[in-house]
């Protein structure tokens, strides 16, 4: 692992543009289970705490944090590439892979208690990545911190939602 002092060129050749639209391209396909599960009825039907926010909200953030995750997921593989960068881009594709989880479990099987659990694996797994990320690259680490925050506050509301609908 190569540590953040070093700098990168400001100039992007072809192949780090390309990466990057790839990186970018990969965080947004977790984002596309969302398309596939709409809340619905059954979502508009819970009791949910006042500090909900408005369903309009979930799209914008949700389309900034994929973008903030792929360009710091494109940040460690510039640094380190797949061999060296191994350990940090696993756990990267690790909660991804969680989050991705987390819209069929909630929304498509309505399991709110299995959804929660999902969130708990998720943030875990977050702060890791987060945590190595810092490591490779301090930027990285930084562009991942309001996913965490976000996710630290589903996790509430998801925790939320689920006491109030008598889980």
């Amino acid at each position: 692992m190569s540590t953040s002092s070093e700098t990168y060129p400001v100039r992007l050749d072809m192949r780090e543009w390309t990466a990057l639209i790839g990186w970018l391209a990969i965080s947004a396909l977790a984002g596309v289970t969302g398309s596939f599960f709409m809340p619905g009825q059954w979502h508009e039907q819970l009791a949910k705490p006042d500090w909900n926010p408005p369903d309009w909200v979930f799209g914008p953030v949700w389309t900034t944090l994929y973008a903030l995750m792929g360009i710091a997921a494109w940040l460690v593989w510039r640094r380190d590439g797949f061999r060296d960068g191994s350990v940090p881009l696993g756990l990267f594709f690790l909660q991804l892979s969680l989050n991705a989880a987390w819209t069929p479990i909630f929304f498509g099987a309505h399991e709110i208690g299995w959804a929660l659990l999902d969130l708990g694996a998720l943030w875990i797994v977050l702060v890791a990545t987060v945590i190595i990320f810092f490591r490779v690259e301090r930027l990285a680490g930084t562009l991942l911190l309001p996913y965490l925050a976000w996710v630290t506050f589903a996790f509430a509301l998801n925790f939320s939602i689920w006491r109030l609908n008598g889980q």
